[in-house]
């Protein structure tokens, strides 16, 4: 049996001719172009002869010689243009090729001048509001003037269109696309760039490294195109700003001789949470050769190795020092942030077969296995410092802790409003941090007097970013008295800020010590502590807060005192004594009533015998009241653990301190980019977005270019799916452009730009 098969055109393609789908190649130089079909000539025009260009490429697309969106890219033009130009052919002939352009009927506005006033404005770090305003432009102007491509030019035509009629150019039905702002430095001049080149071969220091040879290798990139993963360099300014690898050498110095450096390692861990693998096992799920050309090695180490090293750090035995460095380090960039500290508890929940000690777990209702952990946060919620808490330790108490970590932060002897939510209620612990320098700030806690309506007034306050905020407010003084601790019958006064809340129909009461504060801002302090519930949140979502990072755990103190369980039952004996003797006590007032009280002509005389037999049953309850009370106070309030809990474990602290540093990095590195989009450019949906924007950026490509001549490491970046996000990045590259960071390890400043959403030489 014989098969017949097709046989296939041959391309015939002419020499120098760029293939035009299967079966048309194309030609164009300085003279003009030519089209050949199945190696035929079958167009030509000359250099300039726009018509003739475009009848060619119609003609191309009704005798089905290629898809409409191969002639597109073919002749450097959108499909929607080649489609334009067919409807024009139809309609008006040849004649409707010529092209007439469609531009503006008045003179335009940009101007040699206007543009030059526009570019200096910018590079002063107007906003581009403010820019219009000056320049008497509009804001799509603005993006234009800043545009150092050419916006629509027909390839081999010879026919360029300007900028201001680029936009009339655009079909009629279309909406018109924003064009982002490229406003970046030149991108210098490079060779062809390799796409997804392999790294520099470092397997000479890996083997030198082995033996203890190196101290560690030191990062070196090679040119790439498209390298995935390139968005992370964005990150590195801002977690240069955050003090992690600066404070890690001053307290650390460095790791034993390696291959991996502490600011390799630091790095890596950063950018793996970042990307949202916070945890050592998130390394599997990341391309080690692409997280590498990040780093400038061959391959990002794997997660033995960074277990091994975040090991070799947790046995210093120096994590609180070093969250308190970077604790300093913030609140010294940051002074108007640490204006305002918010300190509350945080329960990591335990699953496992550890003895972990049980506390209430909120989001779970019920008590459980867990540990407790002290956030420090300021005004604006991001995390400064944390301290893991003693089991069952109030949160009064671990503020009475931390009052010295406190003012060592703050370092100077300013005062400074501390919030925290009734967990931290206590009057003795109010006079306390008034005594160290600290003004408190909380909500009032149990049944307090309502306050009368007609004191309520009409309070605003205007926050960081310009709104407003209206609430019925009433300022007034309260006296707290103390009754524990030394300071046992003193008293402390506060001030009162009362919230009437209509719609509840009840109020809600702040106090605070703080008096020069006026009432809606103290309103708007305290509704602010939510900062840091949502700090929990997010970072529970996207950094694995409340991940169990080792599981290596140690005998708890044996000889720690903690409360009798004992004391609890014999308490409950007492009330209940208590109860019947109140009980008795009634039935014996009902009957001596009834006893007393004959019907009117009856006499009765009360004997002492008639009184005790009544009054038995109440001498029998308060015998039973006085031995329950003699039997609780017997027992001990406090016992040591080993006799109440033998054999009680604690998780280590350490390495969950050490992960918490980099957390805490990685959180703040994400809030510096958010807020740089917020305020530093022109996305007007940067309050719901900046955060998603600054993930998918960060998860993007783009090339690599190191340009040792001139000490700069460029990152240009691959234009996101929305042009609107590309300008935003692009804005956010300037203001890291600014910052002159160089790259950890290396003598190399980083440079960013992004691509532009349309390729040179298009015509729109």
């Amino acid at each position: 049996m014989v098969v017949m098969t097709s046989q296939q055109h041959l391309p015939l393609i002419t020499d120098g001719a760029r293939p035009l789908g299967t079966a048309a190649a194309i030609i164009e130089d300085a003279d003009g172009g030519r089209v050949f079909v199945h190696g035929n000539l079958c167009f030509a025009w000359d250099a300039g002869d726009v018509a003739a260009r475009r009848f060619a490429a119609v003609s191309l697309m009704r005798i089905k010689a290629a898809t409409q969106l191969e002639i597109a890219e073919a002749f450097a033009v959108k499909p929607a243009t080649v489609r334009r130009w067919e409807a024009q052919l139809t309609d008006a002939g040849i004649a409707g090729l010529l092209g007439e352009r469609k531009g503006p009927k008045r003179r335009s506005k940009l101007t040699q001048d206007t543009v030059a006033t526009i570019r200096r404005l910018r590079q002063g770090g107007a906003s581009y509001r403010k820019i219009a305003t000056a320049a008497g432009v509009s804001i799509g102007s603005i993006r234009i003037a800043l545009t150092d491509i050419d916006i629509d030019t027909e390839e081999g035509c010879g026919t360029t269109i300007s900028d201001a009629e680029a936009e009339h150019e655009a079909e009629p039905d279309a909406e018109p696309e924003p064009v982002p702002a490229v406003a970046v430095a030149a991108e210098p001049e490079v060779g062809e760039l390799p796409v997804l080149a392999d790294p520099l071969d470092r397997g000479g220091e890996r083997a030198l490294a082995r033996f203890g040879m190196i101290a560690y290798a030191p990062p070196v990139f090679t040119g790439c195109a498209r390298a995935p993963l390139a968005g992370l360099f964005l990150a590195v300014p801002a977690l240069a700003a955050t003090g992690l690898l600066s404070c890690a050498h001053s307290v650390y110095g460095g790791l034993p001789n390696g291959f991996y450096s502490l600011d390799t390692m630091l790095c890596e861990s950063v950018f793996r949470a970042l990307l949202g693998e916070a945890r050592a096992e998130g390394a599997t799920r990341i391309d080690p050769p692409a997280l590498g050309r990040v780093l400038g090695l061959d391959r990002a180490p794997e997660v033995k190795t960074i277990r091994r090293k975040i090991g070799l750090l947790a046995g210093a035995g120096k994590a609180d020092e070093w969250i308190a460095a970077m604790a300093a380090r913030h609140v010294q960039a940051h002074p108007e942030q640490a204006a305002v500290l918010y300190v509350d508890g945080h329960v990591r929940a335990y699953q496992g077969t550890r003895r972990i000690a049980k506390t209430h777990v909120p989001r779970l209702k019920f008590p459980a296995p867990a540990t407790v952990e002290t956030w420090v946060t300021d005004a604006a919620g991001d995390p400064l410092l944390v301290v893991l808490a003693q089991p069952a330790a109030s949160l009064a108490a671990e503020l009475r802790r931390l009052l010295p970590e406190l003012r060592a932060t703050v370092g100077d002897d300013r005062r400074v409003l501390v919030g925290f939510d009734r967990g931290g209620w206590s009057p003795a612990l109010f006079a306390d941090l008034d005594a160290a320098g600290f003004d408190t700030l909380t909500w009032r806690k149990g049944k307090t007097a309502d306050i009368d309506e007609h004191q309520f007034t009409e309070h605003t306050h205007i926050d960081e970013r310009g709104h407003t905020h209206t609430w019925r407010l009433a300022d007034t003084e309260v006296t707290l008295d103390i009754t524990e601790g030394p300071r046992a019958g003193e008293v402390v006064g506060m001030r009162q800020i009362s919230l009437f809340d209509a719609t509840r129909t009840r109020q809600m009461h702040i106090l605070t010590t703080r008096a020069d504060l006026p009432a809606g801002e103290v309103r708007y302090r305290m509704g602010s502590r939510w900062r840091q519930e949502n700090h929990y949140r997010y970072a529970r979502m996207h950094f694995d807060l409340d991940s169990h990072d080792t599981y290596r755990c140690s005998d708890d103190d044996p000889g720690r005192m903690v409360p009798n369980p004992a004391k609890k039952p014999a308490y409950q004996q007492v009330e209940k004594a208590r109860r019947t003797v109140q009980h008795a006590e009634t039935i014996a007032d009902r009957e001596l009533l009834a006893v007393s009280s004959p019907p009117p002509g009856v006499t009765t005389v009360l004997t002492n015998r008639m009184i005790d037999t009544i009054n038995a049953d109440v001498h029998a309850a308060e015998t039973a009241l006085h031995a329950a009370l003699d039997t609780h106070k017997e027992i001990p309030a406090r016992l040591p653990l080993a006799e109440v809990h033998p054999g009680q474990q604690v998780l280590d602290t350490e390495t969950k301190l050490i992960h918490h540093a980099i957390r805490i990095a990685a959180y703040n590195t994400a809030q510096s980019l958010a807020r740089a989009i917020l305020t530093a450019t022109g996305y007007t949906r940067a309050d719901d977005e900046a955060h998603t924007l600054i993930r998918t950026a960060l998860a993007g490509s783009g090339d690599i270019i190191p340009d040792h001549d001139t000490g700069t490491l460029h990152i240009r970046l691959d234009p996101l799916p929305a042009p609107r996000h590309t300008a935003a990045i692009n804005e956010l590259c300037n203001v890291l452009n600014d910052t002159n960071t160089v790259y950890p390890g290396t003598n190399l400043t980083l440079r960013y730009s992004t691509k532009s959403h349309r390729p040179p030489h298009t015509n729109y």
